[in-house]
């Protein structure tokens, strides 16, 4: 039986067969049974993976997308509040409940590409989709009847959206979710498949693919949140929806120039399944006793791997140990040949340990909603700030609010190299961790930063809206330079730094590698959490405030409410989830450690930096 990296994929998509005949893809006569394309064995023959000559397609398809789709959502609040006309409170539902739809869908893309499409065709087809909403946005800002009239000015009037002009909105964000469901999981996997992890100059390869990966997406995000928000706020909408939508199409294109050069691998099935199985038969069998001593040898279901294979065995732990009773071998559930009779009966030690994982994980990954959700109001609140404050930055340049999220990233730029050339050596010398500090440790620090974020913010806030109502004219603008913003968007940037890229590395490093879709798809699934408890909170406030003739916190007139105060709420919760969190990391089980020796004979555990290869 073949294994993954023996095949290539076998398309179920028309899309992938005509546009390899198209571009004249090798193929053999007669054609395979299942699909246009051969096996990954056989094609070899004839050409090795492409590497880093099929890089520039895919990074190129992914830089335009990301510029495209980050473009669109880094100032999206205002666009909502000055051509919608929409209130505040419903401005930010509408993005919050978006962007946690929008980071939910990269699960099912990567259900869907492991089941089914395969990662080529899942990412053709999200791209198209993407390029449909871009399109989709730009025709809502160029056509007058898709977007409400302009404010009456005289009678300050201003008419909201009808419901088949939020419909198409709707269908236009729709698209764009469908997209990122599907790029965001399959993007990196199918970088790393162009390589040959057999060989040294593969694995340098896919080493190299990775920083330049997350160069890449670092600059795009400069360019989305100072360009393309400056051309949306300065310019027009419709350019500045109809750059992204040009450069979409643009790496739809480049995309598909690289078919010839691709490695295609069959989606041989989702480990969501596996997980599934693991879970029904210790279930089933949850009245079955264990057996007495140690021995797993012929007591649990333990089968040997498939040649090839790039999966380390895990060996099983009494952790979570109902579920090993699922491994458990009971009578006729193992055939002749070894293999099991049901599925949902029996499972291997591998799968058990596999499920161990998510279940040792998930308490983890909980923790960082909340610290997310206080990064989240960068896009909302932060942004209606901004508006009513000064942002002149010289004569004739004024700043788009937008575009004042760049501080977190500038603080992550400057502080990553000095962190990691100059403090995390430190560090080692004195803590012995391979990583200067744990990762567990390092996203607690994470917390520490966005709980002293928002509470700077929800100081600084009271003094921008003193000085609007003292010296502000009709449009309301405090005469306060913005850049009084900055520091709760420095203290934001350290809590990215910290936090998210602490996340996103931990889920790596703790997931067996097959389960790298999860992996890649889990942080998602935080800032999916983090957006739907921030639209929970929002609206909470909005209707429990403002009682006895008094305005709420979030009216849409920011200088009649009071946003410090959602601040404080949102900073006493992270405080709150700070305390469950060193509670959580106290007695969390690293999936693999190793131990080194000083000189005094004293003994570290240390982090197993098992980076995921393919």
């Amino acid at each position: 039986m073949e294994s993954s990296q023996e095949k290539e994929m076998r398309s179920s998509s028309w899309l992938v067969c005509w546009f390899n005949k198209f571009r004249g893809f090798p193929t053999k006569s007669p054609p395979p049974e299942n699909g246009c394309h051969e096996t990954k064995a056989a094609a070899q023959k004839q050409r090795k993976p492409g590497g880093w000559k099929a890089m520039p397609f895919i990074l190129g398809n992914e830089t335009l997308e990301r510029l495209a789709g980050i473009g669109l959502v880094a100032n999206f609040m205002v666009y909502l509040l000055r051509e919608f006309h929409m209130e505040q409170v419903v401005a930010s539902n509408v993005l919050n409940i978006w962007s946690g739809f929008t980071n939910f869908s990269p699960l099912i893309g990567a259900f869907i590409s492991d089941s089914f499409l395969g990662r080529f065709s899942t990412i053709a087809y999200a791209t198209i989709a993407s390029f449909m909403g871009m399109l989709t946005m730009t025709l809502i800002a160029w056509l007058p009847q898709l977007h409400p009239p302009p404010c009456n000015v005289q009678a300050n009037q201003c008419k909201g959206p009808t419901k088949s002009q939020f419909g198409i909105l709707a269908m236009a964000l729709g698209f764009l979710s469908i997209g990122s469901g599907g790029i965001r999981p399959c993007s990196i996997p199918f970088g790393v498949d162009q390589f040959d992890a057999t060989t040294e100059e593969g694995r340098r390869g896919i080493n190299s693919f990775f920083n330049w990966y997350y160069t890449t997406f670092t600059v795009v995000l400069i360019i989305a949140l100072t360009l393309v928000v400056y051309i949306q706020d300065s310019v027009s909408w419709v350019w500045g929806f109809g750059i992204p939508t040009m450069l979409m199409l643009c790496s739809i294109l480049l995309f598909f120039l690289g078919t010839r050069l691709y490695v295609y691998v069959k989606p041989e099935g989702s480990v969501f399944s596996g997980l599934l199985q693991v879970v029904v038969a210790a279930y089933k069998k949850r009245k079955v006793t264990f057996p007495d001593g140690d021995d797993v040898e012929g007591v649990y279901y333990d089968p040997p791997r498939l040649k090839g294979t790039i999966v380390k065995k895990l060996a099983l732990t009494n952790q979570f140990r109902f579920l090993n009773k699922a491994a458990l071998i009971m009578e006729g559930e193992v055939l002749a040949d070894g293999s099991k009779s049901n599925p949902w009966r029996l499972c291997s030690i591998q799968q058990v340990e596999e499920t161990k994982c998510l279940f040792r994980i998930m308490p983890v990954w909980a923790s960082g909603i909340i610290c997310f959700t206080a990064m989240s109001q960068q896009g909302t609140f932060t942004v209606s700030q901004a508006s009513k404050m000064d942002r002149h930055l010289g004569r004739n340049f004024k700043i788009p609010p937008g575009s004042l999220s760049v501080i977190s990233m500038i603080t992550i730029g400057i502080w990553l190299p000095f962190y990691d050339r100059v403090l995390v050596p430190s560090l080692r010398k004195v803590t012995r961790l391979e990583g200067g500090i744990s990762l567990l440790q390092r996203m607690g620090i994470g917390i520490v930063f966005s709980i002293l974020s928002m509470i700077v913010a929800g100081l600084v806030e009271p003094m921008r809206r003193a000085s609007a109502i003292m010296h502000a004219g009709e449009d309301g603008i405090a005469p306060l330079t913005v850049f009084w913003l900055a520091p709760q968007l420095m203290l934001m940037g350290f809590a990215e730094a910290f936090n998210i890229i602490g996340q996103i590395e931990f889920y790596n490093k703790e997931f067996p590698e097959n389960m790298s879709s999860v992996a890649n798809s889990l942080f998602s699934c935080t800032m999916a959490g983090a957006s739907y408890l921030s639209a929970m909170l929002v609206n909470i406030v909005h209707k429990t405030t403002g009682r006895h003739g008094r305005p709420d916190w979030l009216t849409k007139d920011i200088n009649a409410g009071k946003v410090e105060n959602l601040y404080f709420l949102i900073a006493g919760l992270g405080v709150l989830n700070l305390g469950y969190f060193l509670w959580v990391a106290r007695g969390y089980q690293y999936k693999s450690k190793y131990r080194i020796d000083d000189d005094d004979k004293h003994d570290f555990d240390v982090e197993l930096n098992n980076v995921v290869e393919k």
